[in-house]
């Protein structure tokens, strides 16, 4: 089969076929693969992530591999793969979402949002899938920038907001979740100090503009009094989330799909805490600062 990029039943994303990564990929097919990652933010491949070999051949197309850095979640033997099961227990939080137990629910977010260089993407690799629950989603936050309307694309273009590290939902203040905690708390974190990234950022690699807001992460908007910033905020958010800027994947066995960090947001919907789900991912590098860390005296 030869390569081809195909229409996805959805809004977003692409369906890539006839592509062998049981052998070195050629220098064109890793060009024509980097070419579709940049174009459609979201790349969806099925049923050949069949080994970590395989899916770490894959990922080196896209640019330099950054292993988790947290050491904990970082596979034992591939410290370049990331690790995320509850085969041994939960290693994150659990919640009661109307009376089940759920392990993975992370809500919709951009990867490293509350630091100042984000991470250029990333490949998820379905190792166990779980028989209900479990399915990843991705938002393309470069059509919903498009699809704003001029008057608000001029207000938000030149503005900051503060992004903050979250450790549960329950810290979340925008598109909050309904869950209750169910386990303790024990956030042995690294420190990571509020950063400033723009409301609006430009992408490096294409210049398409991006409308930066990691539900997770963002805080207030900076210089704009508390009601105003959570009322743009939370319009901005409302206005992204719509589905037409969504592409929600079922997972098969050995699926990998790939998404623009710098471009998407994606969530986790979590599964039944008694079912074992095991993914395996790689995480590609950003080398674009975008934002800056806050100055304390902004801060105050």
């Amino acid at each position: 089969m030869e390569l081809a990029i195909r229409p996805l039943a959805s809004p977003i994303g692409r369906e890539i076929t006839g592509l062998d990564i049981e052998r070195d990929i050629a220098p064109e097919t890793a060009q024509a693969l980097h070419k579709a990652w940049l174009e459609h933010g979201v790349l969806v491949f099925r049923g050949i992530g069949t080994a970590p070999e395989a899916q770490l051949r894959l990922s080196r197309c896209f640019g330099e591999l950054e292993p988790h850095p947290i050491p904990k979640f970082r596979h034992p033997d591939y410290p370049e793969l990331i690790l995320l099961t509850n085969q041994d227990g939960p290693v994150g939080p659990v919640y009661d979402f109307d009376g089940t137990e759920i392990y993975g629910r992370i809500p919709w977010h951009a990867d490293l949002a509350f630091t100042t260089t984000p991470n250029a993407g990333a490949l998820l690799r379905m190792v166990h899938k779980t028989a209900d629950g479990g399915q990843t989603g991705w938002l393309d936050l470069a059509l919903a920038y498009d699809a704003l309307d001029d008057e608000t694309k001029a207000r938000i273009d030149d503005l900051e907001a503060v992004y903050l590290f979250r450790a549960g939902l329950e810290d979340m203040r925008f598109n909050k979740q309904d869950g209750t905690r169910i386990t303790p708390r024990n956030d042995n974190y690294p420190h990571f100090p509020p950063v400033v990234n723009p409301l609006v950022w430009t992408h490096p690699e294409t210049g398409r503009k991006i409308l930066n807001v990691s539900t997770m992460n963002i805080e207030r908007i900076v210089g704009m009094d508390e009601s105003e910033s959570d009322a743009l905020i939370a319009r901005l958010i409302d206005h992204a989330l719509q589905p037409r800027f969504q592409y929600i994947h079922d997972w098969e066995n050995d699926d990998m799909v790939l998404w623009d960090n710098r471009r998407t947001l994606h969530c986790a919907t979590g599964h039944p805490m008694d079912q074992v789900r095991v993914v395996h991912r790689t995480t590609i590098k950003g080398t674009v600062a975008m934002g800056r860390v806050l100055e304390e005296e902004t801060a105050a």
